[in-house]
């Protein structure tokens, strides 16, 4: 156990300060920024760009770009994330469609960020100027998680791309708002529509008119003076009503009342 306290102590000593050993780090970044755009400039005019995006998925160009580094310029130490050499082809191909070409390389400069050190490296074009932002993680490894080619833009292409910006807003909502009220306005011309495309209905035949009522027919009072039988019946009905005889009796008419009693 003595041992390896001693054995660890003695690899633990340096002489460099944590000051130093940061600026170390960040000389190293510097370096391995311009180093990264110069190798991403070559690949890009090489006109191969577009075939490494389609051929190679993003941990395949992250091995790719490695070795090709470490071929370069002869360090094999050199780490990255296959997104960010990704951003890095992308950002220089639509970059340099406007720069047409980088005449100057300005002197690249560093900023430590908690776990990041971030670099910049000015670039000078024909047409137009730019920046590259780099940002590599801050420990022994370097790793470069980030690159991108920014193009310099003067307060009026700032302004323009506002303008723009702010017309293509404005304009998308007032078409939306144009589109909505055309469509309630159809609210009203659908039914009217759907109406005149409707088959016609089909004519019901007319009600037949109703029969006349039949003419009420008077009843004729029958004479029954006549029916002997019905004379003699009522005639014994009478006297045996009156407790006389018949013999006084003489019948001369015979009508229907008009009266319940005989119901009741």
């Amino acid at each position: 156990m003595l041992t390896c306290v001693f054995v660890l102590t003695a690899c633990g000593s340096s002489n460099e300060t944590p000051g130093e050993v940061q600026q170390n780090k960040e000389e190293a970044a510097r370096n391995r920024a311009s180093c990264v755009v110069e190798l991403t400039v070559k690949l890009v005019e090489t006109e191969t760009v577009d075939d490494m995006l389609e051929d190679y998925n993003n941990t395949e160009l992250g091995d790719l770009y490695a070795s090709t580094y470490a071929q370069y310029y002869n360090d094999g130490s050199f780490m990255c994330e296959g997104k960010a050499v990704n951003s890095a082809l992308t950002s220089f191909q639509t970059g340099l469609d406007s720069m047409k070409s980088i005449t100057e390389y300005g002197t690249p400069t560093s900023v430590v960020d908690d776990d990041t050190i971030i670099v910049t490296v000015p670039v000078i074009g024909e047409k137009e100027n730019g920046s590259v932002e780099l940002i590599f993680t801050n420990d022994i490894y370097l790793e470069m998680t980030s690159c991108t080619l920014n193009l310099d833009q003067t307060k009026g292409q700032l302004m323009t791309r506002a303008a723009l910006n702010t017309l293509l807003g404005m304009g998308t909502v007032f078409v939306v708002l144009i589109l909505i009220s055309f469509i309630i306005s159809a609210f009203g011309v659908i039914p009217k529509i759907q109406a005149s495309l409707a088959p016609g209905k089909a004519e019901l035949p007319p009600a037949p008119a109703p029969a006349p009522a039949a003419p009420a027919v008077e009843e004729e009072e029958e004479d029954l003076s006549d029916d002997m039988e019905l004379v003699a019946v009522m005639a014994a009905a009478i006297a045996a009503y009156e407790g006389t005889s018949v013999e006084g009796f003489q019948v001369r008419s015979i009508r229907r009342a008009n009266t319940k009693n005989w119901k009741k």
